[in-house]
């Protein structure tokens, strides 16, 4: 069962959008929002597999909402305007449907999304699914962390503190910020500076001797810029 997000500033375009799903027995309306911020809030508490999602709307727009997602659903657009076709199909959507959509073309757009659903599921069912988390002592307990959450680890001397995404927690952990590395995915976090390893996901910007990330300012050593060109994909510089 595919479970969708509807996204759409105009309730009634929602209320079609749904009223249209009725007649689709592997397709379940798992929410409906009305803005961006809405539907970013939804996603991070859901298991979302497809979105429909409208264009233009107030705040960030539906173009900017699925470029921001670190992972993205599958993607249906459902617009009133032609004129962002090409924007959209260079995200990798599903479909560009422009209202008012035919119930047939609808549905085509649908079955274009369960089949792609369905191969998905088939290769996940053949490849083992990477580990996405590690352990860390802390507190006299085993704490199980995803790597999603980190943002950045600070290394402090028999410590190493874990900065999580949401600054109002970190886990400090009696070990090694060296003997840590070896548990984290090497392209996913690069050693930027003796006391810190950075989440690449989150960097913002790199200038010489700082890395800013999303909640902070981190220093680069020369020592480890090679790591930097490696992380970046490009020669030295």
């Amino acid at each position: 069962m595919i479970r969708c997000l509807l996204i759409d500033d105009e309730p009634l375009s929602i209320d079609l959008l749904e009223d249209n799903l009725k007649h689709i027995d592997y397709i379940h309306v798992a929410g409906r929002c009305r803005t961006a911020n809405e539907a970013l809030a939804l996603l991070q508490s859901e298991q979302i597999d497809l979105l429909f999602c409208d264009i233009h709307m107030p705040g960030l727009n539906g173009l900017q909402l699925v470029k921001s997602l670190v992972k993205t659903p599958m993607v249906i657009f459902v617009t009133a305007y032609e004129k962002f076709a090409i924007d959209g199909f260079e995200l990798d959507v599903v479909d560009y449907l422009v209202k008012p959509v035919p119930l047939e073309r609808f549905l085509k757009a649908c079955q274009k999304a369960y089949k792609l659903f369905e191969l998905n599921k088939a290769s996940a069912e053949k490849v083992p699914a990477k580990k996405n988390y590690f352990f860390v002592h802390a507190d006299y307990n085993l704490v199980k962390i995803t790597f999603d959450s980190v943002e950045y680890i600070e290394g402090l001397k028999d410590y190493v503190k874990i900065n999580m995404i949401n600054q109002q927690k970190h886990v400090l952990s009696r070990t090694s910020i060296k003997a840590l590395q070896v548990q984290l995915p090497n392209d996913m976090f690069y050693r930027v500076h003796k006391s810190f390893l950075i989440n690449v996901n989150y960097v913002l910007q790199i200038r010489r001797g700082k890395i800013k990330t999303l909640n902070a300012e981190l220093p680069l050593s020369d020592n480890y810029r090679d790591v930097i060109n490696k992380m970046i994909g490009k020669e030295p510089f």
